[in-house]
Order: structure tokens, then C-alpha cells, then sequence
């Protein structure tokens, strides 16, 4: 798994002039701080220059300070107790109006969603789901959602989905005792990660089959245990996990493989239709008098 920032700090800490040792040490101190920071505030909070912080960055081979900024962005979301997750969104916010700043912060997080899925690892994964024996979805606690929305529509295309619930680690293994070469396992985590989920993809792996992870960057603990990666932009808006962008993937994948299975689904869904109105499962829309 690739190093986090605060690592590569640490371990070039003796190579770093004074000043760079002043940022370093700041970040290593109150990264939470640091990286909502821009460059010249973060210059003047340590008392240097705001091109000696650029420099640092460059010195730990970013392309500039935004993608040093970044990179602590998205290392801070697996850290941060939840506490810590609301002082830092307080800071963001301010006196700005929250429903706008959460909402264009979700936009932007599926734009980004859009511009960096590899649509051919989207394909890949998709194939593989199409092809599987048996499918196993796994996510817990606010990924639970996401997990429960994508068997709901899984449990519609296909007659051998698993959605995986669990309160302990054990009954994790104990419903993914048959899992072998042949089977999709769907794994859904994002910061903080769940622990769970990383050793149900694991025993996936072990166990010859089929790992997907959904998750948020390539530094995610999923990612080494996977066969297919889909990645999704997430964001924390206070203690709350920000996960549209991945829900807005989960309906890509969905809508791809129903594509896949048009004429079994048409099929599915026009005896659905004969089974929901014979037991009046919905409420009809009343007639115009």
C-alpha cells in the first residue's frame, strides 16, 4: 500500500533545510490544521516564507502545494475521530451558508468521480459481476447503506446475491463460508475504513475469488486484497460521511450490467409488474374526476 504523507515526512525529516523542518514539523503536529491551510497561511503560521513552503512541497515530489494539500485531505479522512472531524468542518464552513457549501462539495465530488474512473477497470468489473457464480456484498456502518441499495437492485438482475450482514467479524466468515474461485466479492468501505470489510476482501483473495473493491483512493486498505478497483470520491461533512459520488457510481454499475441482461431483466421485471398489482404492492395514482 503506498505510504501515507506523514510517513514520507518522517522519513526524509533529516534531509530538510531549518524552515522545511519548522512546516514539517507542524504537519506532523496538527496535520488536521494543515491541510485546510494554504500555502502562505501555513507559511506565516510557522514563520517562513510562503516559497519555502511551495519548496517543501516540491521536495516531497508533488507537483505543488495544491497536490501536497490533497494528499493530506485525503490521508486526514482515515484519522480524524469524529470529534476531530467536527472541529475541522467548523473551520471550513465558518459563516458560509452549509447548504450551499454541501451541496457544490458533492458536485464536485462526482465530477471528479467521472473524470478519474478507469473505464476499462469499470468494464473489467463489470464482466466479472455478469460472470459470477455467486455475488457477496459487503459494507458496514455508513456503508451499510450503500451495500443494501446495491443488493436491492442485484436481488432483482440476478437469483445468487448475498448481502452480508453483520455486527462481529466472525459472522462475516461464517456467511462467506462457501466463497471460491468463481464468486464476486464486493467489498464497500471509505475513511474510516472498516476493519471488517478490509479481512472479509482478504478471505476473498485467499480464497481465489473475484475482490472489487469500492472505495476511495489506490491508498485504501481494500486495494492490495482486490482484483477490480471502482474508486469514488468521498468527503466528510462534519461527522457525517459524504458518499454520493459513490452512490452515483453504484447506479453506473447497476444500469451497466442491467444493459448486459436486458431481455432476462425484461422479462424479470414484467412478471414483477403482474405480481405487484395482483398483491396491490403500490398505491395507485388516484384518477382525475
Amino acid at each position: 500500500m503506498t505510504k501515507d504523507i506523514l510517513s514520507i515526512i518522517r522519513e526524509n525529516m533529516s534531509t530538510f533545510s531549518k524552515g522545511q523542518k519548522l512546516i514539517a514539523n507542524f504537519i506532523l503536529e496538527s496535520y488536521d490544521k494543515a491541510a485546510f491551510m494554504t500555502a502562505s497561511k501555513l507559511g506565516k503560521t510557522v514563520k517562513v516564507s510562503e516559497s519555502t513552503v511551495v519548496r517543501f512541497a516540491a521536495e516531497l515530489n508533488y507537483d505543488g502545494y495544491p497536490a501536497m494539500q490533497k494528499a493530506l485531505q485525503e490521508m486526514i479522512r482515515s484519522k480524524l475521530t469524529s470529534v476531530q472531524r467536527i472541529e475541522v468542518s467548523n473551520d471550513r464552513i465558518g459563516d458560509q451558508d452549509i447548504l450551499s457549501m454541501v451541496m457544490q462539495s458533492d458536485i464536485e465530488k462526482i465530477h471528479m468521480t467521472m473524470e478519474e474512473t478507469d473505464r476499462q477497470e469499470f468494464d473489467q468489473a463489470v464482466e466479472a459481476i455478469v460472470s459470477a457464480r455467486r455475488i457477496y456484498i459487503l459494507g458496514v456502518r455508513s456503508a451499510a447503506a450503500l451495500a443494501s441499495f446495491l443488493g436491492f437492485y442485484f436481488n432483482l438482475i440476478f437469483d445468487h446475491v448475498t448481502i452480508i450482514h453483520t455486527t462481529s467479524t466472525s459472522e462475516v466468515f461464517e456467511q462467506m463460508l462457501r466463497v471460491a474461485p468463481g464468486d464476486v466479492v464486493i467489498g464497500i468501505s471509505f475513511p474510516r475504513y472498516s476493519r471488517r470489510t478490509v479481512k472479509a476482501m482478504q478471505f476473498a483473495h485467499d480464497r481465489g475469488a473475484t475482490a472489487i473493491a469500492l472505495t476511495d483512493s489506490e491508498t485504501s486498505p481494500l486495494v492490495p486484497y482486490c482484483t477490480h478497483r471502482l474508486l469514488a470520491k468521498s468527503d466528510m461533512a462534519s461527522f457525517v460521511d459524504s458518499l454520493v459520488a459513490p452512490l452515483s457510481l453504484i447506479n453506473a454499475l447497476i444500469v451497466a450490467i442491467g444493459r448486459k441482461k436486458d431481455q432476462d431483466l425484461s422479462h424479470t421485471f414484467a412478471e414483477l409488474e403482474r405480481i405487484w398489482d395482483e398483491y396491490e404492492v403500490y398505491e395507485k395514482a388516484e384518477e382525475d374526476q
